[in-house]
């Protein structure tokens, strides 16, 4: 699913904050004082240049985790949220099933050869699996978030994530699966398209085609298109169908009265363009508190702008049916609502136990939202185009408007970690 992307809001790879500026040292070059030379002096050798080689900051570093619980919204592990609270049933059920999707991951061909590779000579694909069997077991013999915390802190080793600073600073969005009608056939209502991954597209030259050549301005080249012929749905809203690309993946409601669902199947070969951050650089909507609900309004408002800013985003997404089934993630298993995250698989340890720590919207009464710090076990089996980097974490909040409208106002600086049994 994030498949490639990553998505919502400030989410979904639409992260509306000022990066952080690292300040380099600019070293000048000192060039050797010229020797001298004269009838009686032999000439000198050429001086070998040995190159040096960069050492390489591993992304993940192994800490030391206090045992202090006082404020319990602060402890490191205190996940209340697999029992349930305040009347709310627990979530225990997913979790357990978010570990299984991982196992089954792990055993694949794809995962013996990635780990072969990491970058954290200690974080083995073994101790990986040993690691989700041994928590598994502790999540179903546990009665309380502090029955399990304990033993977590008794057993594993916390590796932080060193962040986008160096000390562990993680910025956190969230992306979620929207649910959309849609038609199987064009009709002068539903006439925005969602495209098939094209069969000869691995022989495509590079650079791509950008985003405007394959749909047009409107989003309606139709016929014109080189991809004529490979359309799978279509859309009454051109914004639904730029959504789904954002999210890629979505429920679909047909007009006919059934329901599908589409994935990730591909997509052309440009870094992610935050829609948000281009109406605030031409202002149009301020930078300071934007969110995706704001972006979505503005052009609910204002469709037409949808021509000047939704091809600035080059990348195209290609889909395919995967009838009625949820979101999968990058590692080719079911992605679960907030069991499940999405980073930098070059750098984090996929289907790996992970621990996050930072502030989430949640219901509250009135209709509203409510953003609380908690700290939440999760598994990593996702990725996505914004998602770079050992700073980026992307949240799964599950599908529909509630998960949506959540994931919208998701931000903010946390923490990650990765749980691995002690040696």
């Amino acid at each position: 699913m994030r498949k490639t992307l990553a998505l919502l809001s400030l989410s979904l790879g639409i992260a509306f904050v000022n990066p952080l500026l690292s300040v380099v040292a600019q070293v000048p070059n000192l060039l050797p004082l010229p020797i001298p030379t004269t009838p009686e002096l032999p000439s000198l050798p050429v001086p070998i240049t040995v190159p040096i080689t960069p050492q390489v900051t591993p992304p993940l570093k192994p800490i030391a985790i206090g045992t202090d619980c006082t404020l319990r919204q602060s402890c490191l592990g205190w996940d209340d949220q697999i029992w349930g609270q305040s009347g709310k049933i627990g979530d225990r059920q997913a979790l357990l099933a978010s570990i299984d999707n991982s196992l089954r991951y792990l055993a694949k061909d794809d995962a013996i050869a990635v780990y072969q590779n990491y970058p954290v000579k200690e974080i083995t694909l073994d101790r990986v699996r040993q690691s989700l069997l041994r928590f598994r077991q502790l999540v179903v013999s546990s009665n309380s978030p502090t029955e399990l915390r304990a033993a977590v802190q008794r057993e594993f080793v916390f590796y932080q994530s060193v962040g986008n600073d160096g000390k562990g600073t993680v910025k956190f969005t969230a992306y979620y699966e929207p649910v959309y009608t849609a038609s199987r056939v064009r009709t002068a209502i539903y006439k925005y398209p969602l495209y098939r991954l094209p069969p000869n597209f691995s022989q495509w030259a590079k650079p791509h085609p950008k985003r405007i050549a394959l749909e047009g301005k409107d989003g309606l080249l139709g016929s014109k298109s080189r991809l004529h012929g490979l359309e799978l749905l279509w859309f009454r809203d051109r914004l639904d169908a730029y959504m789904v690309h954002i999210q890629g993946s979505a429920q679909i409601k047909l007009t006919n009265g059934e329901t599908t669902s589409v994935g990730y199947a591909g997509g052309t070969d440009y870094p992610w363009t935050s829609i948000g951050k281009e109406l605030a650089k031409d202002g149009k909507l301020p930078l300071q508190g934007l969110t995706m609900p704001r972006m979505i309004a503005y052009f609910r408002q204002k469709p037409q702008e949808l021509n000047n800013y939704l091809p600035r985003w080059q990348r195209f997404i290609f889909f395919q049916e995967t009838g009625g089934t949820g979101a999968t993630g990058s590692i080719h298993v079911p992605v679960t609502a907030e069991r499940s995250i999405a980073t930098d698989k070059s750098l984090m340890p996929p289907g790996a136990l992970a621990l996050i720590y930072n502030s989430f919207p949640y219901p509250a009464s009135g209709g509203k939202l409510q953003k609380r710090t908690v700290s939440r076990f999760v598994l990593d089996q996702d990725t996505g185009s914004a998602i770079k980097g050992p700073g980026r974490v992307d949240y799964f909040m599950g599908s529909g408007k509630l998960a949506g409208d959540r994931a919208g106002i998701t931000g903010g600086n946390g923490s990650l970690y990765y749980l691995l049994l002690k040696e």
